[in-house]
């Protein structure tokens, strides 16, 4: 069963069924395990994961809902690549690999692949993406915050409906 209370880490995208999802189900992989520190799978996790995004293109009914849905989990020594798609079949893959499919309902299957994660390696010990405090490098390029004038902003909040105690001062 793909869902267990060993998650520790997930991240999905959802994609509309058109064949640039491919692209963007590897660029997704490829960000998230970077993200993960787990830059050793990324090659192995894209091959499932887009394949399986083809296979929903593929399997896709042009007069239904075409949205899709690609999940990476870390749950126990695993990385779980599921995707959820109506009409919806499995395509083949390695034999090595644990995968299975759930009935959601309303016609939308979950299909789920199972990566063992490395040696010694499991999802509690993956740390959680830690991001830098920084600005943009638009606002680096203007350098100093800029100045603010508070009636400047007071007349725009009041113009765009969302007055700050009182009108505008003639």
């Amino acid at each position: 069963m793909p869902v267990n209370a060993q998650t520790a880490q997930v991240d999905d995208l959802t994609l509309i069924a058109l064949p640039t999802a491919v692209n963007c189900a590897d660029l997704f992989v490829r960000f998230t395990l970077g993200e993960w520190r787990l830059r050793n799978m990324v090659d192995d996790c894209s091959s499932v994961a887009c394949a399986l995004v083809e296979a929903a293109i593929e399997s896709a009914d042009p007069k239904t809902s075409r949205l899709i849905k690609l999940r990476l989990r870390l749950s126990g020594d695993y990385l779980v690549v599921e995707l959820e798609a109506a009409r919806f079949t499995m395509p083949p893959t390695s034999p090595d690999l644990r995968t299975g499919e759930l009935q959601l309902g309303g016609g939308v299957k979950l299909i789920w692949c199972e990566l063992p994660l490395p040696t010694g390696v499991n999802a509690n010990a993956v740390p959680l993406p830690r991001r830098e405090k920084r600005r943009s490098p638009a606002a680096e390029a203007l350098g100093d915050e800029p100045d603010v004038d508070p009636e400047l902003i007071q007349r725009i909040l009041f113009g765009l409906g969302g007055s700050m105690g009182g009108g505008p001062q003639r």
